[in-house]
């Protein structure tokens, strides 16, 4: 069964700083894409990076200009978002997403499937 689950969230003053993570467990077979979303208080959720692990390619939201870096560990089961120069308008609910496919019990390869973690809270104060 696959997992994704979130850390890092929190209150920050305007400027600072916050990273977060990302880490899925399961029975894994590939890692199509990860990706990282956030919803603002009474907004609709867009889309803040996107990374597929193989090439290591990144895409940005138009707001991000330069504030945050994606990255991966060695594993390839752990992202982070390192978001620096944080404005209160950055306040929102961080989300990871990865696409992937994954073993059944049976031992064959599942279809692509896209999983979301929880959510972390992120609060930047003026």
């Amino acid at each position: 069964q696959v997992q994704l689950v979130e850390s890092g969230g929190g209150l920050v003053q305007a400027g600072g700083s916050l990273r977060l993570s990302c880490t899925v467990s399961g029975n894994l077979y590939s890692i199509n894409i990860w990706e990282w979303y956030r919803q603002p208080p009474g907004k609709q959720r867009e889309m803040v990076a996107s990374m597929t692990p193989g090439d290591g390619r990144t895409n940005w939201g138009n707001f991000v200009k330069g504030r945050f870096t994606f990255s991966k560990d060695n594993s390839g089961k752990m992202v982070h978002l390192q978001m620096d120069r944080l404005a209160p308008e950055d306040t929102a609910v961080y989300y990871c997403k990865v696409s992937l496919r994954a073993y059944s019990d049976d031992g064959s390869r599942m279809p692509l499937s896209a999983y979301w973690g929880q959510g972390t809270q992120v609060t930047v104060s003026s």
